[in-house]
């Protein structure tokens, strides 16, 4: 038996990220791909495959309930930051057009792939008990993810956020998560329900009330707090931080996952950038810098260490081409309808295929839900974390082309 358990497991965990990262950032990969590594790292499948005895004391299932609440604590969080830091489309009203054709194709391309492979992992992959359509629907929901924060990471480390490509790029990624987690939200509102239309008619009406209630009355009750000039006060910190959890609370009541509330109290609160930067500050360094690779190690927990065969190695190849031909294609096909030249156009669809963060919670939920089981689940994770490591060099790659590059506004 170990003393103190939390402790020892924080200091692996977060040492096998901290080394996992200066490895990988030396082929420049963001942070958050090096705590993905990390996680699966630290699973059954590498760690608990050589080192048995060790990982078993460490990572003994009656120890990890403490790290599960700080998890629950740092994803919360996450999220809302997340929802605050979602932006309308910004830049000329020429830029919509694309921004609307690329951030719907994106999701709706990868959707309709997803439903199409997903009778053929129904039957060998489904839980026990879970209906096709809610199955089906998950997984086509899990391929249309873009991972909003990761791809704004990339940006900034390359100094191009500010460019019309970055611009064009958040915004469309912004555009697509917010429908992709609507479908999200929808897929677990049915599989809540059990097959009981009534149940999730009740489910709706819940998740309908909040958002009237933190629309309708905690957004303009916050815009009245903030100072018009100057910074927010520690008091009003606490008052929001608690809002969050209380959002997060009643989406858990009513068996949707406490990220949704989350996320909806961030996106209801005033778009100020004064707001965002101090809640960023206070609240980044510990959710994402020391919560995140927590939750990335217990997500490798839960992976399976025999996903990964003779019979199953198509399977992966299969999930694999459709997320990277979904969201590539559609990134460039939404580019190009909406005036863009062709290079920036597979450059969109390069960033959109990026995932990490934000497809690790969804499949989280998933699992959570008992709507993939951990063989699958084990497969979209490594999935996820292939296509954030291939963003950056598709990137490069289509940098050093001597192509022209530009958006090119649609005529009047």
């Amino acid at each position: 038996m170990l003393d103190h358990p939390v402790l020892i497991q924080l200091v692996v965990i977060l040492g096998t990220a901290k080394l996992v990262g200066l490895v990988l950032s030396r082929f420049g990969q963001p942070s958050v791909v090096s705590e993905m590594f990390a996680g699966l790292l630290l699973g059954p499948g590498i760690c608990g495959a050589l080192f048995p005895e060790i990982h078993a004391q460490l990572f003994a299932v009656h120890t990890l309930a403490g790290l599960e609440g700080l998890v629950q604590v740092g994803v919360v969080l996450f999220m809302f930051i997340v929802g605050l830091e979602m932006r309308a489309p910004s830049g000329p009203k020429t830029m919509m057009v694309p921004v609307v054709s690329i951030g719907t194709i994106s999701v709706l391309l990868p959707l309709l792939l997803g439903a199409a492979i997903s009778p053929l992992l129904f039957e060998r992959f489904a839980p026990p008990g879970v209906p096709f359509f809610a199955f089906g629907a998950f997984i086509a929901v899990a391929f249309s993810i873009t991972a909003f924060p990761v791809l704004a990471r990339i940006l900034k480390d390359r100094a191009i956020a500010h460019t019309e490509l970055g611009q064009l790029a958040l915004s469309s990624a912004a555009f697509s998560d917010l429908l992709a987690w609507v479908m999200v939200g929808l897929v677990v509102i049915v599989a809540s329900a059990q097959g009981n239309w009534n149940n999730a008619v009740e489910l709706l009406t819940g998740l309908t009330l909040l958002v009237a209630v933190l629309f309708g009355v905690v957004r303009p009750l916050v815009a009245r707090m903030l100072p018009p000039n100057g910074k927010p006060s520690n008091e009003i910190f606490t008052v929001i931080v608690i809002g969050v959890f209380v959002a997060g609370y009643f989406t858990k009541r009513i068996h949707i996952d406490a990220v949704f509330g989350a996320f909806l109290f961030g996106l209801c609160l005033p778009r100020d950038d004064r707001l965002v930067k101090w809640f960023s500050e206070r609240v980044e360094p510990v959710a994402v810098v020391v919560l995140m690779p927590v939750f990335f190690a217990l997500a490798g927990l839960k992976t399976s260490a025999g996903a990964f065969g003779d019979e199953t190695a198509w399977v992966f190849a299969l999930i694999l081409v459709t997320a990277v031909v979904g969201k590539i294609a559609g990134g460039f096909v939404g580019a190009r309808l909406g005036g863009c030249a062709p290079r920036m156009s597979m450059s969109i669809g390069a960033l959109m295929n990026a995932r990490g963060l934000m497809e690790v919670i969804v499949l989280k939920i998933g699992l959570d839900a008992g709507l993939i089981g951990a063989d699958l689940f084990t497969m979209f994770l490594v999935m996820a974390i292939a296509t954030t490591v291939m963003a950056g060099p598709l990137l490069s790659l289509l940098d050093r082309r001597p192509a022209p590059v530009g958006f090119v506004p649609a005529e009047n």
